[in-house]
């Protein structure tokens, strides 16, 4: 393992490996609950040549290698189970090239939200990329590896849809271009006209390739927003409502919420509701087909659209969002985890219901929210508990939870999202044997020697 730690540090130099016990400690672990596991080495590349030398490194001497980003998915999918390298990304944090016209981004493996965010605002003002709800420091690639989702995904889908191409080191070391970029210098599309290979990366955890450029797609930066929250106390009618919602299409983004805290809140079923526009007549053309669509259920009494202080709807806002950061810091320990399910928006009311059992079971304190995904074809719900973290019996407690919470999801029909390992498990048990043996043909094809963020998606 000495000769491992002396060849990395002939790659990349040794300011930037590690093995000493400062960094192991930090690379061990997430902000989540899943037990922490310390890597032999950290490393953090510069270069796609220097990322394929250290994965040729790994594969020929059969150490695993743990892609990282920003490291907050929160469910342990960075932690390096079977030890080996973590291969931090962050200096890889070029933005190539901005096609306006096209409306792509090409940038490096390791850039992150926030960066993008402000280079699109200062140099290319007309355009911006779905954000998701995450710190500023979480990176574009480790997104949309996981199928994550943002400000656009109502109409747009996914942020997994919205890539336009890959660079990606192979787990034997080959760099591999997938979509239009293996043919064209433009980077318009992950696939068609021509086979999209860009499924062999996207939702596979890291453990089928490296990305190290990815190109996205861009979206008009609209100059006014605003937004508006209907509430019921019927949480039936909750799918009733975000069907007629997105049936206007005018809607940016649409998260349907429910939570005990603050007290103003409790007892009621809340939809957010984002729009845009270049002009007041624009936006105030779609605030009112939103409050037109919504106007039977004004009329019966079963809902009706909350006051917004501008205080708050200044928070509401804000993206990405900082309300889960409070929701976290709800328990003075700073502990804050969820399980993700996507589900069809009818499951809504009943995810609710369960949440609400499940804290009151485990004793936690509980947030539920959805995000709705492209015209409402399904959503994402979020089981999320806050806990202490001092306080190990409720850590406990909230894991219990979250592990009910995702054998309800699939006892359901939902699919879980950005899984744990134990998630992921059980989702393989349940898995169509054709399905999982197509799995592993991919895996042992990719990866022979099993060297790719080992223990996620283990379907050997």
């Amino acid at each position: 393992m000495a000769d491992v730690y002396e060849s990395l540090v002939g790659i990349v130099g040794k300011n930037f490996v590690s093995n000493s016990k400062e960094e192991r400690y930090f690379y061990a672990r997430d902000p989540g609950l899943m037990p922490p596991h310390e890597p032999d080495y950290v490393v953090m590349p510069k270069t796609t040549e220097e990322v394929q030398q250290i994965v040729k490194l790994a594969n020929r001497e059969r150490v695993p290698i743990v892609p990282m980003g920003g490291g907050m998915a929160l469910t342990g999918l960075v932690i390096p189970l079977k030890g080996g390298i973590v291969m931090d990304m962050k200096r890889m944090d070029k933005i190539l090239e901005v096609n306006e016209k096209a409306r792509y981004v090409v940038v490096e493996g390791g850039v992150p939200q926030g960066m993008l965010k402000e280079h699109l605002k200062k140099h290319h003002p007309d355009l911006r990329h779905s954000i998701p709800e995450s710190p500023p420091i979480t990176t574009i690639a480790a997104n949309v590896v996981i199928h994550g989702q943002g400000r656009l995904t109502q109409q747009y889908g996914f942020n997994s849809d919205m890539v336009n191409g890959l660079e990606v080191v192979l787990p034997t070391g080959e760099i591999c271009k997938i979509g239009s970029c293996a043919v064209s210098p433009y980077w318009f599309s992950k696939g068609p006209p021509m086979p999209d290979l860009s499924g062999l990366f996207l939702g596979w955890l890291g453990t089928t390739g490296i990305i190290t450029k990815l190109g996205l797609k861009l979206y008009p930066r609209k100059k006014l927003k605003d937004m508006e929250i209907f509430v019921t106390d019927n949480g039936d009618l909750m799918p009733d409502i975000i069907y007629k919602i997105t049936q206007l299409e005018v809607v940016e983004d649409l998260t349907p919420w429910t939570q005990p805290r603050p007290r103003m809140f409790e007892g009621n079923y809340h939809v957010s509701i984002f729009f845009t526009g270049d002009t007041e007549e624009e936006l105030e053309f779609k605030r009112k087909m939103v409050w037109y669509g919504l106007k039977e259920y004004i009329d019966s009494k079963d809902g009706g659209f909350m006051m917004i202080p501008a205080e708050l709807k200044a928070t509401f806002m804000a993206n990405p969002a900082k309300s889960m950061t409070n929701f976290a810091d709800v328990r003075k320990g700073g502990g804050f985890e969820y399980s993700g399910p996507i589900i069809p928006t009818e499951l809504y009311p009943s995810f609710v219901k369960k949440a609400e059992e499940l804290a009151a079971r485990y004793r936690v304190v509980q947030n539920c929210s959805g995000r709705v995904i492209q015209g409402g074809h399904c959503m994402m719900f979020s089981f999320a508990f806050t806990f202490n973290r001092a306080d190990m019996d409720e850590m406990d407690r909230a894991r219990k939870a979250l592990h009910d919470a995702a054998e309800y999801a699939l006892e359901k029909g939902g699919v879980l999202w950005k899984p744990t390992i134990f998630e992921q498990k059980m989702m393989i048990q349940r898995m169509d044997p054709n399905t999982l043996k197509l799995m592993k043909s991919i895996k042992r094809l990719l990866d022979p020697n099993g060297i790719m963020n080992p223990g996620n998606w283990e379907v050997n």
